[in-house]
């Protein structure tokens, strides 16, 4: 019985009494079993007469009428017997209609409201787009299975402990206030499953961590304008193990766990009895991907290495390296000149270079194509990204590569109301533009474009759904390469300016690029609060050396 007792003090008036009763049945000393039947039959059918409108003097009249002394009773009385299931289902007319009400989401707005634009996604470009959003034209909600944007650049440098994870987290409600204070905006813990464009409904499902003693729930939000900033997933190709035993470097937890594991490995391997090869096996960092961010994590890797273990794990000083595994050219990107550069520069930091393809991944090695294998104790995976189950499922028409397909502004042309913006999206074959590449710059952008769009479609009252068809979308989005920059280690880094890999332009490499490398990301970290963490975490590791605790 008490566990109905909630679902009692759901019904307003008729609660007050129903727990009075029950509270005063406690304390009274009845022995005899038919009164308690017929306090528990009284209950359910004091709850229906509340419906028809039964009047508090009747009630309690019939309750001095039920607590008559038990000699009058008739022994031969029989009530039907009341199950806490069977009183649980009785009221289950009133607390479903609550619950739905409650919980059923958020439904379409009116004409008199202000548009609602939902957001799928964290990421550069969704938050970009949620910072710039006009709160005055439009409610925003934010649907994503993580409250921070995650600043990537320098998410290696939080491996080792060169930065705090706290300094490369920004909050959504910090990046746009609105969702933490207007009445119709949102932030909602919670991945998206399925889109219904044709009644501008997205499907959600809640995010519990694994926790058991929570169960999921799925509610719906209606919007006016959608936009899909999801992200992409690491590209694994189809390889055995991959996902078993490699760990990515995309989100603040991969970080985490890349750390707790190196960590682990140094601690385990300076114990008396292991075998050299098993310490040789724990203490070998291997890296698949000569992208930038392989490339950044080798180096962050190396100067961890060379300043903080050979001083505080002088034990196992000699037995811990790095191997970075890369089917064609590292970095494939950047100008021949500081390509070489950086081979020689990361080779000179202790970092091997290896050319081949993985074949399989296995607990504690990996297979190459060639049949030879590379024991490791720690790797990470970081071949790139390609496109999520939930793209794959949405059944948009896709670009090349398997992208949801955009036109020239950035809009999924076979729905209504619907952009696409981030590493989730390509243009169509039908606009004449090749697919961009999965960058940041690109994703921030493409975020900043909707928002400015978004913003004068507002300004002329087409804000709501179905209402922007004769809107003229004025100049289509055009995207132009600012360069690219990666650090190496040893306070050393590459900075490549050119606009595209064949055009000509400056570049330059070494002391004075890390220089500016640094500078320039200190610049873009979004809020002055995560600016200044970022500041006190160099300062700080240049000083007292890099925070080596596992926690």
């Amino acid at each position: 019985m008490l566990y109905c007792l909630p679902t009692l003090l759901e019904f307003g008036n008729i609660s007050c009494h129903l727990l009075f009763y029950f509270v005063s049945y406690k304390l009274i000393n009845i022995n005899n079993a038919k009164i308690n039947t017929r306090i528990f039959y009284y209950i359910v059918v004091s709850s229906h007469s509340h419906l028809r409108q039964t009047t508090n003097i009747a009630k309690m009249s019939f309750f001095r009428a039920l607590l008559k002394p038990t000699s009058k009773l008739k022994p031969k009385t029989k009530f039907p017997f009341i199950t806490p299931t069977s009183l649980y289902a009785s009221l289950t007319p009133f607390s479903t209609t609550i619950l739905e009400e409650k919980y059923g989401g958020l439904g379409p707005t009116e004409p008199k409201d202000k548009p609602r634009v939902v957001v799928l996604g964290s990421g550069w470009a969704g938050c970009r787009m949620i910072k710039d959003i006009d709160t005055k034209l439009y409610d925003v909600v934010c649907v994503s299975p993580r409250n921070h944007m995650v600043f990537t650049p320098l998410l290696a440098s939080t491996c080792v402990g060169t930065l705090e994870f706290r300094s490369v987290a920004e909050p959504i409600g910090r990046i746009q206030p609105a969702i933490s204070k207007d009445p119709g905006s949102f932030y909602f813990l919670a991945n998206c499953n399925k889109v219904d464009a044709q009644d501008h409904v997205v499907h959600c499902e809640t995010v519990t961590d694994g926790n058991q003693s929570l169960d999921p729930w799925k509610f719906k939000v209606s919007y006016d304008k959608l936009i899909i900033a999801s992200g992409a997933e690491a590209a694994t190709f189809g390889i055995n193990g991959v996902n078993e035993y490699a760990i990515f470097l995309r989100e603040v937890y991969h970080a985490q766990e890349i750390r707790r594991r190196l960590l682990l490995n140094l601690m385990l391997s300076d114990i008396p009895g292991i075998a050299e090869e098993e310490k040789q096996r724990l203490l070998h960092c291997v890296v698949v991907g000569g992208g930038p961010t392989g490339v950044e994590f080798s180096g962050e890797l190396s100067d961890f290495i060379m300043k903080d273990v050979h001083q505080r794990y002088a034990h196992v000083k000699d037995y811990i390296h790095v191997t970075l595994i890369e089917a064609n050219e590292i970095l494939s990107s950047f100008d021949d000149r500081l390509r070489h550069y950086a081979v020689k520069q990361l080779t000179k930091s202790g970092v091997r270079l290896v050319r081949g393809v993985v074949k399989e991944v296995k607990a504690d090695r990996i297979i190459l194509s060639d049949g030879s294998e590379v024991p490791y104790g720690l790797l990470v995976w970081s071949t790139g990204v390609g496109p999520s189950t939930f793209v794959k499922n949405l059944g948009f028409p896709n670009s090349p590569g398997g992208r949801i397909g955009i036109d020239e502004w950035l809009r999924v042309p076979s729905v209504e109301d619907v952009y696409a913006i981030g590493d989730c999206a390509g243009f169509l074959e039908s606009t004449g533009k090749p697919v961009l590449p999965a960058l940041a710059q690109v994703a921030e952008r493409q975020g900043k474009y909707v928002a400015r769009l978004l913003n004068r479609i507002g300004k002329t009252g087409r804000g709501h759904a179905n209402s922007a068809k004769d809107v003229d979308f004025g100049e289509s989005f055009v995207y132009r390469h600012l360069g690219s920059m990666a650090t190496i280690g040893s306070y050393k880094a590459l900075v490549d300016l050119r606009q595209s890999k064949d055009a000509k332009g400056l570049s330059l490499k070494g002391f004075p690029s890390w220089f500016i490398w640094r500078s320039a990301y200190l610049t873009r970290v979004i809020s002055w609060r995560n600016r200044f963490y970022v500041a006190v975490n160099w300062v700080t590791t240049i000083l007292v050396g890099r925070d080596i605790s596992r926690i």
